[in-house]
Protein backbone atom coordinates (compact mmCIF):
# COMPACT_ATOMS: atom_id res chain seq x y z
CA UNK A 1 0.00 0.00 0.00
CA UNK A 2 1.25 3.46 -0.85
CA UNK A 3 1.32 5.82 2.17
CA UNK A 4 -0.87 8.41 0.48
CA UNK A 5 -2.40 9.58 3.75
CA UNK A 6 0.99 10.58 5.06
CA UNK A 7 2.34 11.99 1.81
CA UNK A 8 -0.68 14.20 1.33
CA UNK A 9 -0.68 15.55 4.86
CA UNK A 10 1.74 18.39 5.57
CA UNK A 11 0.49 19.36 8.99
CA UNK A 12 3.21 20.22 11.48
CA UNK A 13 3.59 20.14 15.20
CA UNK A 14 1.55 21.97 17.79
CA UNK A 15 2.24 25.37 19.25
CA UNK A 16 5.39 25.73 21.27
CA UNK A 17 4.28 26.81 24.76
CA UNK A 18 7.68 28.19 25.73
CA UNK A 19 8.29 30.85 23.13
CA UNK A 20 6.62 33.48 21.03
CA UNK A 21 8.32 32.52 17.79
CA UNK A 22 5.73 33.37 15.20
CA UNK A 23 7.70 31.73 12.46
CA UNK A 24 8.42 28.65 14.48
CA UNK A 25 4.96 28.17 15.95
CA UNK A 26 1.41 28.81 14.95
CA UNK A 27 -1.91 29.21 16.68
CA UNK A 28 -2.93 26.68 19.29
CA UNK A 29 -3.12 23.41 17.43
CA UNK A 30 -1.39 22.30 14.24
CA UNK A 31 0.90 25.05 13.03
CA UNK A 32 -0.70 25.58 9.66
CA UNK A 33 -3.91 26.70 11.37
CA UNK A 34 -7.33 25.16 11.69
CA UNK A 35 -8.63 26.68 8.45
CA UNK A 36 -5.83 25.17 6.38
CA UNK A 37 -6.21 21.82 8.10
CA UNK A 38 -9.93 21.71 7.42
CA UNK A 39 -9.27 22.52 3.78
CA UNK A 40 -6.64 19.83 3.60
CA UNK A 41 -8.98 17.25 5.12
CA UNK A 42 -11.65 18.06 2.56
CA UNK A 43 -9.07 17.73 -0.20
CA UNK A 44 -7.86 14.34 1.04
CA UNK A 45 -11.27 13.07 2.02
CA UNK A 46 -11.50 10.69 -0.89
CA UNK A 47 -7.90 9.47 -0.74
CA UNK A 48 -7.05 8.93 2.91
CA UNK A 49 -7.17 5.26 3.95
CA UNK A 50 -7.79 4.56 7.60
CA UNK A 51 -9.08 8.02 8.51
CA UNK A 52 -12.79 8.73 8.45
CA UNK A 53 -13.65 12.38 7.88
CA UNK A 54 -17.03 11.74 6.32
CA UNK A 55 -20.17 13.77 6.60
CA UNK A 56 -22.86 11.73 8.26
CA UNK A 57 -26.38 12.09 7.00
CA UNK A 58 -28.44 9.70 9.09
CA UNK A 59 -32.20 9.56 9.21
CA UNK A 60 -33.74 6.64 11.05
CA UNK A 61 -37.45 5.85 10.93
CA UNK A 62 -39.12 4.07 13.81
CA UNK A 63 -40.60 0.95 12.27
CA UNK A 64 -41.27 -0.92 15.49
CA UNK A 65 -44.57 0.90 16.31
CA UNK A 66 -47.39 -0.09 13.92
CA UNK A 67 -49.83 2.38 15.38
CA UNK A 68 -50.73 3.96 12.04
CA UNK A 69 -49.64 6.77 9.83
CA UNK A 70 -51.15 9.58 11.91
CA UNK A 71 -49.13 8.83 15.03
CA UNK A 72 -46.12 8.08 12.85
CA UNK A 73 -46.31 11.53 11.31
CA UNK A 74 -46.78 13.18 14.72
CA UNK A 75 -43.68 11.59 16.22
CA UNK A 76 -41.50 11.55 13.12
CA UNK A 77 -39.83 14.86 13.95
CA UNK A 78 -38.63 13.56 17.30
CA UNK A 79 -37.41 10.25 15.91
CA UNK A 80 -35.36 11.60 13.03
CA UNK A 81 -31.60 11.64 13.51
CA UNK A 82 -30.26 15.05 12.59
CA UNK A 83 -27.33 15.60 10.28
CA UNK A 84 -23.88 16.80 11.26
CA UNK A 85 -20.24 16.33 10.32
CA UNK A 86 -18.69 13.29 11.93
CA UNK A 87 -15.40 13.62 13.81
CA UNK A 88 -12.37 11.90 12.38
CA UNK A 89 -12.01 8.52 14.07
CA UNK A 90 -8.53 7.09 14.63
CA UNK A 91 -8.06 3.70 13.00
CA UNK A 92 -5.40 1.03 13.39
CA UNK A 93 -6.48 -1.71 11.01
CA UNK A 94 -4.16 -2.98 8.32
CA UNK A 95 -5.29 -1.22 5.12
CA UNK A 96 -4.73 -4.30 2.97
CA UNK A 97 -7.39 -6.16 4.95
CA UNK A 98 -10.06 -3.47 4.74
CA UNK A 99 -12.30 -2.23 1.96
CA UNK A 100 -12.80 1.45 1.19
CA UNK A 101 -13.67 3.42 4.34
CA UNK A 102 -15.64 6.15 2.63
CA UNK A 103 -17.79 3.65 0.79
CA UNK A 104 -18.66 1.99 4.08
CA UNK A 105 -19.38 5.13 6.08
CA UNK A 106 -20.99 7.54 3.63
CA UNK A 107 -24.37 5.78 3.65
CA UNK A 108 -27.29 7.89 4.80
CA UNK A 109 -28.88 4.91 6.53
CA UNK A 110 -28.52 4.05 10.19
CA UNK A 111 -25.92 1.42 11.03
CA UNK A 112 -28.53 -0.39 13.14
CA UNK A 113 -31.84 0.05 11.26
CA UNK A 114 -33.47 -2.88 13.04
CA UNK A 115 -32.86 -1.29 16.45
CA UNK A 116 -34.58 2.09 16.00
CA UNK A 117 -36.56 1.72 19.22
CA UNK A 118 -37.90 4.52 21.43
CA UNK A 119 -34.85 4.50 23.68
CA UNK A 120 -32.65 5.33 20.70
CA UNK A 121 -34.94 7.88 19.05
CA UNK A 122 -37.17 9.57 21.63
CA UNK A 123 -36.72 9.03 25.37
CA UNK A 124 -34.81 11.70 27.27
CA UNK A 125 -31.41 10.82 28.68
CA UNK A 126 -32.56 11.61 32.21
CA UNK A 127 -35.19 8.88 31.99
CA UNK A 128 -32.68 6.46 30.49
CA UNK A 129 -30.31 7.00 33.42
CA UNK A 130 -33.16 5.94 35.75
CA UNK A 131 -34.42 2.89 33.83
CA UNK A 132 -34.22 -0.36 35.77
CA UNK A 133 -33.44 -2.65 32.84
CA UNK A 134 -30.10 -0.91 32.17
CA UNK A 135 -26.85 -2.23 33.64
CA UNK A 136 -24.24 -0.08 35.40
CA UNK A 137 -20.75 -0.46 33.92
CA UNK A 138 -18.98 1.70 36.52
CA UNK A 139 -19.57 2.19 40.23
CA UNK A 140 -20.32 5.91 39.81
CA UNK A 141 -23.41 4.98 37.73
CA UNK A 142 -22.38 7.36 34.94
CA UNK A 143 -21.98 4.62 32.31
CA UNK A 144 -25.03 2.45 31.63
CA UNK A 145 -25.70 -0.17 28.97
CA UNK A 146 -28.59 -2.21 27.69
CA UNK A 147 -27.89 -5.36 25.70
CA UNK A 148 -30.00 -5.46 22.55
CA UNK A 149 -28.59 -8.71 21.18
CA UNK A 150 -26.43 -10.97 23.36
CA UNK A 151 -23.38 -12.78 22.04
CA UNK A 152 -22.98 -16.50 21.67
CA UNK A 153 -22.13 -18.62 24.72
CA UNK A 154 -18.50 -19.14 23.69
CA UNK A 155 -17.84 -15.64 22.29
CA UNK A 156 -14.54 -14.14 23.53
CA UNK A 157 -14.38 -11.02 25.65
CA UNK A 158 -11.57 -8.47 25.09
CA UNK A 159 -8.99 -7.59 27.70
CA UNK A 160 -6.83 -4.54 28.31
CA UNK A 161 -4.26 -4.00 25.55
CA UNK A 162 -6.06 -5.98 22.84
CA UNK A 163 -7.17 -4.57 19.52
CA UNK A 164 -10.90 -4.49 18.80
CA UNK A 165 -13.12 -3.58 15.86
CA UNK A 166 -16.53 -2.09 16.59
CA UNK A 167 -19.46 -0.74 14.64
CA UNK A 168 -20.76 2.38 16.35
CA UNK A 169 -22.83 5.51 16.06
CA UNK A 170 -23.47 8.19 18.69
CA UNK A 171 -26.11 10.88 19.11
CA UNK A 172 -26.77 13.84 21.38
CA UNK A 173 -30.00 14.07 23.36
CA UNK A 174 -31.68 15.88 20.45
CA UNK A 175 -30.61 12.86 18.33
CA UNK A 176 -28.01 14.74 16.31
CA UNK A 177 -25.52 12.20 14.97
CA UNK A 178 -22.03 13.24 16.07
CA UNK A 179 -20.04 10.03 15.51
CA UNK A 180 -20.52 7.16 13.09
CA UNK A 181 -18.16 4.41 12.05
CA UNK A 182 -18.96 0.94 10.79
CA UNK A 183 -15.42 -0.41 11.36
CA UNK A 184 -13.66 1.50 14.10
CA UNK A 185 -10.41 -0.18 15.15
CA UNK A 186 -8.57 0.80 18.34
CA UNK A 187 -6.43 -0.68 21.10
CA UNK A 188 -8.06 -0.73 24.52
CA UNK A 189 -6.09 1.44 26.95
CA UNK A 190 -4.33 3.68 24.44
CA UNK A 191 -7.03 6.37 24.70
CA UNK A 192 -7.48 6.79 20.97
CA UNK A 193 -11.23 6.94 21.58
CA UNK A 194 -13.33 8.19 24.47
CA UNK A 195 -13.10 6.43 27.82
CA UNK A 196 -16.77 5.52 27.51
CA UNK A 197 -16.07 3.34 24.47
CA UNK A 198 -13.12 1.61 26.12
CA UNK A 199 -15.03 0.85 29.30
CA UNK A 200 -18.06 -0.45 27.44
CA UNK A 201 -16.08 -2.68 25.06
CA UNK A 202 -14.37 -4.30 28.04
CA UNK A 203 -17.82 -5.40 29.25
CA UNK A 204 -18.92 -6.84 25.89
CA UNK A 205 -18.51 -10.19 24.10
CA UNK A 206 -17.79 -10.55 20.40
CA UNK A 207 -20.98 -10.17 18.39
CA UNK A 208 -22.89 -8.39 21.16
CA UNK A 209 -25.03 -5.36 20.24
CA UNK A 210 -25.71 -2.86 22.99
CA UNK A 211 -26.90 0.64 23.82
CA UNK A 212 -24.47 2.74 25.84
CA UNK A 213 -25.45 5.90 27.71
CA UNK A 214 -22.35 7.88 28.73
CA UNK A 215 -22.14 10.89 31.00
CA UNK A 216 -19.99 13.74 29.69
CA UNK A 217 -17.25 12.91 32.20
CA UNK A 218 -16.54 9.80 30.12
CA UNK A 219 -16.75 11.55 26.74
CA UNK A 220 -15.76 15.19 26.10
CA UNK A 221 -16.47 16.84 29.46
CA UNK A 222 -16.26 20.55 30.14
CA UNK A 223 -14.74 21.52 26.80
CA UNK A 224 -17.00 19.45 24.59
CA UNK A 225 -15.78 19.03 21.03
CA UNK A 226 -16.08 21.83 18.57
CA UNK A 227 -18.20 22.30 16.60
CA UNK A 228 -20.69 19.51 17.16
CA UNK A 229 -20.60 18.41 20.83
CA UNK A 230 -21.45 21.04 23.49
CA UNK A 231 -19.86 21.18 26.94
CA UNK A 232 -21.12 18.65 29.49
CA UNK A 233 -23.10 16.80 26.81
CA UNK A 234 -23.87 13.10 27.46
CA UNK A 235 -23.88 10.73 24.48
CA UNK A 236 -25.98 7.72 23.52
CA UNK A 237 -24.16 5.02 21.54
CA UNK A 238 -25.21 1.98 19.58
CA UNK A 239 -22.35 -0.51 19.53
CA UNK A 240 -21.51 -3.91 18.13
CA UNK A 241 -18.25 -5.66 18.92
CA UNK A 242 -17.11 -7.22 15.63
CA UNK A 243 -13.60 -8.56 16.22
CA UNK A 244 -11.09 -9.12 19.04
CA UNK A 245 -7.39 -9.86 18.53
CA UNK A 246 -3.98 -9.18 20.01
CA UNK A 247 -2.35 -5.88 19.17
CA UNK A 248 0.01 -6.34 16.20
CA UNK A 249 3.70 -5.71 16.69
CA UNK A 250 4.58 -2.45 14.85
CA UNK A 251 7.93 -3.90 13.77
CA UNK A 252 6.08 -6.59 11.81
CA UNK A 253 4.04 -4.01 9.87
CA UNK A 254 5.16 -2.39 6.61
CA UNK A 255 6.84 0.99 6.98
CA UNK A 256 3.93 2.68 5.24
CA UNK A 257 1.53 1.35 7.90
CA UNK A 258 3.83 2.50 10.70
CA UNK A 259 3.86 5.98 9.19
CA UNK A 260 0.06 6.00 9.01
CA UNK A 261 -0.43 4.71 12.54
CA UNK A 262 2.26 6.95 14.04
CA UNK A 263 0.86 10.02 12.31
CA UNK A 264 -2.62 9.25 13.64
CA UNK A 265 -1.19 8.91 17.15
CA UNK A 266 0.51 12.27 16.73
CA UNK A 267 -2.73 13.88 15.57
CA UNK A 268 -4.47 12.44 18.63
CA UNK A 269 -1.75 14.05 20.74
CA UNK A 270 -2.42 17.37 19.01
CA UNK A 271 -6.11 16.96 19.86
CA UNK A 272 -5.27 16.56 23.56
CA UNK A 273 -2.71 19.39 23.45
CA UNK A 274 -5.32 21.81 22.09
CA UNK A 275 -7.59 20.82 24.98
CA UNK A 276 -4.72 21.49 27.43
CA UNK A 277 -4.63 17.80 28.38
CA UNK A 278 -0.85 17.79 28.32
CA UNK A 279 -0.29 14.48 30.10
CA UNK A 280 -2.45 12.60 27.59
CA UNK A 281 -0.83 14.52 24.74
CA UNK A 282 2.66 13.50 25.88
CA UNK A 283 1.49 9.90 26.17
CA UNK A 284 0.14 9.95 22.62
CA UNK A 285 3.39 11.41 21.27
CA UNK A 286 5.41 8.71 23.04
CA UNK A 287 3.23 5.98 21.52
CA UNK A 288 3.67 7.58 18.10
CA UNK A 289 7.45 7.50 18.54
CA UNK A 290 7.28 3.82 19.45
CA UNK A 291 5.55 3.12 16.13
CA UNK A 292 7.58 5.50 13.95
CA UNK A 293 10.64 3.34 13.54
CA UNK A 294 12.36 1.60 10.64
CA UNK A 295 14.43 -1.54 10.30
CA UNK A 296 17.85 -0.39 9.18
CA UNK A 297 19.32 -3.88 8.86
CA UNK A 298 17.81 -4.62 5.46
CA UNK A 299 18.94 -3.15 2.16
CA UNK A 300 16.55 -0.38 1.20
CA UNK A 301 15.48 0.48 -2.31
CA UNK A 302 14.78 3.96 -3.56
CA UNK A 303 11.14 3.95 -2.43
CA UNK A 304 12.01 2.50 0.97
CA UNK A 305 14.67 5.17 1.53
CA UNK A 306 11.98 7.76 0.90
CA UNK A 307 9.76 6.11 3.51
CA UNK A 308 12.61 6.07 6.02
CA UNK A 309 13.15 9.80 5.48
CA UNK A 310 9.44 10.34 6.00
CA UNK A 311 9.66 8.42 9.27
CA UNK A 312 12.51 10.71 10.39
CA UNK A 313 10.46 13.80 9.54
CA UNK A 314 7.49 12.60 11.58
CA UNK A 315 9.76 11.63 14.47
CA UNK A 316 11.06 15.22 14.50
CA UNK A 317 7.50 16.52 14.69
CA UNK A 318 6.57 14.10 17.47
CA UNK A 319 9.68 14.92 19.50
CA UNK A 320 9.08 18.66 19.16
CA UNK A 321 5.49 18.21 20.25
CA UNK A 322 6.56 15.97 23.11
CA UNK A 323 9.01 18.61 24.34
CA UNK A 324 6.26 21.25 24.17
CA UNK A 325 3.91 19.08 26.26
CA UNK A 326 6.65 18.25 28.78
CA UNK A 327 7.43 21.93 29.26
CA UNK A 328 3.76 22.53 30.01
CA UNK A 329 4.04 19.76 32.60
CA UNK A 330 7.25 21.41 33.97
CA UNK A 331 9.28 18.32 33.08
CA UNK A 332 12.32 20.33 32.04
CA UNK A 333 14.94 17.57 31.93
CA UNK A 334 12.65 15.40 29.81
CA UNK A 335 11.92 18.31 27.47
CA UNK A 336 15.68 18.96 27.10
CA UNK A 337 16.24 15.29 26.28
CA UNK A 338 13.48 15.36 23.63
CA UNK A 339 14.91 18.56 22.10
CA UNK A 340 18.37 17.02 21.90
CA UNK A 341 16.84 13.98 20.17
CA UNK A 342 15.40 16.37 17.60
CA UNK A 343 18.82 17.94 17.05
CA UNK A 344 20.34 14.48 16.57
CA UNK A 345 17.92 13.98 13.66
CA UNK A 346 17.88 17.58 12.43
CA UNK A 347 20.79 19.72 13.74
CA UNK A 348 19.31 22.89 12.22
CA UNK A 349 15.83 22.62 13.73
CA UNK A 350 15.21 26.15 15.04
CA UNK A 351 12.47 25.19 17.47
CA UNK A 352 14.61 22.54 19.13
CA UNK A 353 17.62 24.89 19.25
CA UNK A 354 15.55 27.59 20.94
CA UNK A 355 13.92 25.19 23.42
CA UNK A 356 17.19 23.50 24.36
CA UNK A 357 18.96 26.86 24.69
CA UNK A 358 16.25 28.28 26.91
CA UNK A 359 16.18 25.22 29.18
CA UNK A 360 19.98 25.14 29.46
CA UNK A 361 19.97 28.84 30.33
CA UNK A 362 17.50 28.13 33.13
CA UNK A 363 19.80 25.32 34.31
CA UNK A 364 22.82 27.71 34.36
CA UNK A 365 24.53 25.91 31.47
CA UNK A 366 25.36 29.27 29.92
CA UNK A 367 28.07 28.31 27.43
CA UNK A 368 26.06 25.62 25.63
CA UNK A 369 22.90 27.71 25.85
CA UNK A 370 24.64 30.65 24.19
CA UNK A 371 25.87 28.45 21.33
CA UNK A 372 22.43 27.02 20.67
CA UNK A 373 20.65 30.36 20.82
CA UNK A 374 23.21 31.98 18.50
CA UNK A 375 22.71 29.18 16.01
CA UNK A 376 18.91 29.49 16.28
CA UNK A 377 19.14 33.23 15.58
CA UNK A 378 21.35 32.66 12.56
CA UNK A 379 19.02 30.01 11.11
CA UNK A 380 15.76 31.83 11.85
CA UNK A 381 14.69 33.28 8.49
CA UNK A 382 14.09 37.00 8.08
CA UNK A 383 12.40 37.05 4.69
CA UNK A 384 8.86 37.06 6.09
CA UNK A 385 7.31 39.67 8.32
CA UNK A 386 5.83 36.92 10.49
CA UNK A 387 9.33 35.71 11.33
CA UNK A 388 10.40 38.94 13.02
CA UNK A 389 8.73 38.03 16.29
CA UNK A 390 10.76 34.82 16.34
CA UNK A 391 14.05 36.72 16.12
CA UNK A 392 12.89 39.11 18.84
CA UNK A 393 12.12 36.15 21.11
CA UNK A 394 15.61 34.73 20.57
CA UNK A 395 17.15 38.16 21.23
CA UNK A 396 15.14 38.44 24.46
CA UNK A 397 16.37 35.04 25.62
CA UNK A 398 19.96 35.96 24.79
CA UNK A 399 19.60 39.15 26.81
CA UNK A 400 18.36 37.15 29.81
CA UNK A 401 21.25 34.76 29.40
CA UNK A 402 23.84 37.57 29.49
CA UNK A 403 22.27 39.08 32.61
CA UNK A 404 22.44 35.70 34.32
CA UNK A 405 26.08 35.26 33.34
CA UNK A 406 26.98 38.66 34.79
CA UNK A 407 25.30 37.77 38.07
CA UNK A 408 23.10 40.87 37.93
CA UNK A 409 25.97 43.22 38.83
CA UNK A 410 25.74 45.11 35.56
CA UNK A 411 22.86 45.62 33.22
CA UNK A 412 23.48 45.04 29.53
CA UNK A 413 21.16 45.94 26.72
CA UNK A 414 21.67 43.83 23.63
CA UNK A 415 20.98 45.20 20.17
CA UNK A 416 21.43 43.44 16.86
CA UNK A 417 23.80 44.94 14.32
CA UNK A 418 21.61 45.94 11.34
CA UNK A 419 24.33 45.14 8.80
CA UNK A 420 24.87 41.63 10.12
CA UNK A 421 21.31 40.61 10.88
CA UNK A 422 20.50 40.49 7.19
CA UNK A 423 23.81 38.87 6.27
CA UNK A 424 25.45 35.54 6.91
CA UNK A 425 28.13 36.71 9.30
CA UNK A 426 26.71 36.83 12.82
CA UNK A 427 29.94 36.52 14.82
CA UNK A 428 29.73 38.66 16.80
CA UNK A 429 26.10 39.44 16.06
CA UNK A 430 25.25 41.42 19.20
CA UNK A 431 26.52 44.73 20.57
CA UNK A 432 26.74 45.21 24.35
CA UNK A 433 26.45 48.60 26.04
CA UNK A 434 27.07 48.58 29.81
CA UNK A 435 26.36 51.32 32.28
CA UNK A 436 29.46 52.46 34.18
CA UNK A 437 29.45 52.52 37.94
CA UNK A 438 32.23 55.14 38.32
CA UNK A 439 29.77 57.98 39.01
CA UNK A 440 28.17 55.97 41.79
CA UNK A 441 31.61 55.29 43.39
CA UNK A 442 32.56 59.04 43.49
CA UNK A 443 29.23 59.89 45.12
CA UNK A 444 29.80 57.30 47.81
CA UNK A 445 33.32 58.63 48.54
CA UNK A 446 32.12 62.23 48.71
CA UNK A 447 29.34 61.30 51.13
CA UNK A 448 31.74 59.45 53.37
CA UNK A 449 34.06 62.49 53.45
CA UNK A 450 31.20 64.81 54.45
CA UNK A 451 30.18 62.50 57.29
CA UNK A 452 33.76 62.35 58.57
CA UNK A 453 34.18 66.13 58.54
CA UNK A 454 30.88 66.61 60.35
CA UNK A 455 31.93 64.21 63.07
CA UNK A 456 35.26 66.08 63.51
CA UNK A 457 33.53 69.47 63.84
CA UNK A 458 31.08 68.13 66.42
CA UNK A 459 33.88 66.68 68.52
CA UNK A 460 35.77 70.04 68.50
CA UNK A 461 32.66 71.95 69.58
CA UNK A 462 31.97 69.56 72.43
CA UNK A 463 35.63 69.84 73.62
CA UNK A 464 35.55 73.66 73.63
CA UNK A 465 32.32 73.72 75.69
CA UNK A 466 33.75 71.34 78.27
Amino acid sequence: MEPESCKKHKDTDVRDPTCELAGMVGPCGPEEGREEELGRRKKDEGETPGVDVTSVNSETRNSSHPEGEGEETQCRGRRELKKTNSWKMVRFQEPSLEDNVLERDSSSESLFPEYAMEEWTMISFEKLFLKEDWKHITDDRLLRKKVLEPAGPSAPRPIWGQQVTVKMQAVLEDRTVVEKDCKLVFVIGERDVSQALEECVLSMHRGEITLLLADSQYTYGLMGREPDIPAWAPLLYQLQLLHVRDKPDPLNLPVSDRIRIGNQKRERGNFHFQREEYGMAARAYCMALDVLTTCGSRDAGHGEKGEEQEVRDYRVKCLNNLAAAQLKLEQYNEALHASRDVLALDPNNVKALYRAGKILSDLSEYKEAMELLKKALKLEPTTKVTQLTGRQAIHAELSKLVKRQSGGETTREWKAKPAEVLGDNLAPFLLASSKTTSAISWKLMLGALVVALGSLVMSVILTVRN
